[in-house]
């Protein structure tokens, strides 16, 4: 009876997890209201829910808010670069529908899908990857897109996973106070495996320091 109530017991270290989820999904859509702070906050969000949320190291809105504030320009930037892009391919699929020629709209339609396919690939790598590694933001989206080729299967899993948080908001608009903490939760379970083979690790000596975290 007493470990009912005991603070470690499981059904409370679930519940403190889930209300840790709803409470930084929250704050994750706040930040992202500006919507040019979607790239950082989103970096944010992952660091905070990989690192405090699955490993249990450090505290939620510390972490947080360290991620967003060291990733902030990075973030802004590389988010509207990504917007752009977006905006452009919409755009693209609006004067492929207007071509009048079946034919050739089809061929249109079918290279403009094909090319949003491969930068919604990249997409779910980008951030997550800037919440990782320090380089150029030109090459954190070809890395992003090397790295979705590579792991073609782990990228696919993580597009439905998104494809279906974005389904369910776009039904109940509400749930995206709920559920982005969830969505980035179960995408870092098959992402963590593949990041982990591009950190490297620190040997004897070398003055290159590796979080441990990172690694387990």
């Amino acid at each position: 009876m007493n470990n009912l109530f005991n603070m470690d017991n499981g059904v409370f270290n679930f519940l403190g997890k889930m209300w840790d989820i709803i409470f930084i999904s929250i704050i994750w859509a706040l930040l992202c209201i500006p919507i040019v702070t979607i790239g950082p906050a989103t970096t944010a969000l992952y660091y905070a829910v990989v690192k405090v949320i699955r490993r249990e190291r450090g505290y939620l809105l510390r972490e947080y808010f360290h991620s967003f504030k060291t990733n902030f320009f990075s973030g802004l930037i590389l988010g509207i670069i990504l917007m752009a892009v977006y905006f452009i391919l919409y755009i693209d699929f609006n004067f492929a529908k207007t071509i009048e020629n079946p034919n050739t709209k089809f061929v249109f339609l079918a290279i403009f899908t094909a090319f949003t396919f491969i930068i919604l690939c990249g997409t779910v790598y980008v951030f997550p990857i800037l919440s990782r590694f320090t380089m150029g933001k030109l090459q954190i989206l070809k890395t992003s897109l090397l790295i979705s080729v590579r792991h073609l299967p782990t990228t696919i899993l993580m597009l439905v996973i998104v494809g279906l948080f974005a389904f369910v908001v776009w039904i109940i608009p509400i749930f995206i106070f709920i559920l982005s903490g969830t969505c980035i939760l179960l995408c870092s379970f098959p992402l963590e495996k593949v990041l982990k083979k591009y950190i490297p690790k620190a040997e004897d000596g070398d003055e290159t320091k590796v979080d441990a975290w990172y690694l387990e």
